[in-house]
């Protein structure tokens, strides 16, 4: 990022260490763009990462790997900035600095985990959360959402041990894991009411929340069983 004097800040990573990251490829903890798209594009990504455990974008390198470096620093600096401060509520945290990879520069945007979650992005009809799931950036279900803000919150999660929760507890118990369709037919309650009662629990450390085929499922933590 333009450091006070006004001057670039140089990473330490080599162009080697470069090769050997890039090598690595896109994943839950890296992002490649040939270059910035748009404020609002690249918003997403700062955001997922900052609600997920943070990650690294590479400016000026291909999806493939290849890494035709960038084309101008400041204007990408500026929809980085723009991306990080206008487009993100709270506002994320980003360090850029440049490595100078041969005759070509990439710009290595650093972004931190966020200390409150979640992060929104601003959007013309309302405000999304996206989180990192793989190699992408995705919205967030409502659940994950709702775990997210009970998680970061100044308030206690408490819960009470029910009979829709010792119901649930046996389920898992067989079976391992469970959706809120599932559990609300497993109640005899609407989604709305199963997905509350899950979210508290996550909230609680009792069971953790994962996704698979776009589909939240919900399972004992480890140090939870009945």
């Amino acid at each position: 990022m333009k450091l006070p004097n006004g001057e670039i800040a140089i990473s330490r990573m080599t162009p080697g260490d470069l090769k050997n990251l890039v090598q690595t490829g896109e994943g839950r903890f890296l992002e490649f763009k040939r270059t910035i798209p748009t404020a609002e594009k690249i918003a997403r990504e700062i955001a997922a990462f900052a609600n997920t455990k943070g990650g690294t974008i590479l400016v000026g390198v291909d999806d493939n790997g290849t890494i035709p470096g960038i084309r101008e620093y400041f204007e990408e600096e500026f929809l980085l900035m723009k991306a990080a401060q206008d487009l993100c509520v709270p506002e994320a945290e980003i360090k850029i600095e440049l490595v100078h990879a041969g005759p070509v520069d990439v710009m290595v945007v650093h972004v931190p985990e966020a200390e409150v979650k979640p992060v929104y992005n601003k959007n013309k009809k309302k405000r999304l959360v996206y989180v990192r799931r793989g190699d992408s950036s995705v919205v967030a279900s409502d659940e994950v959402t709702e775990v997210l803000k009970q998680q970061y919150s100044s308030e206690g999660v408490t819960f009470e041990y029910g009979k829709n929760e010792q119901m649930l507890f046996r389920y898992l118990n067989e079976y391992g894991e469970i959706t809120v369709s599932n559990f609300a037919n497993l109640i005899n309650q609407t989604s709305y009411r199963a997905s509350r009662i899950l979210v508290n629990l996550v909230s609680a450390g009792v069971l953790n929340l994962f996704t698979k085929n776009d589909v939240d499922y919900y399972t004992f933590s480890n140090r939870t069983k009945e």
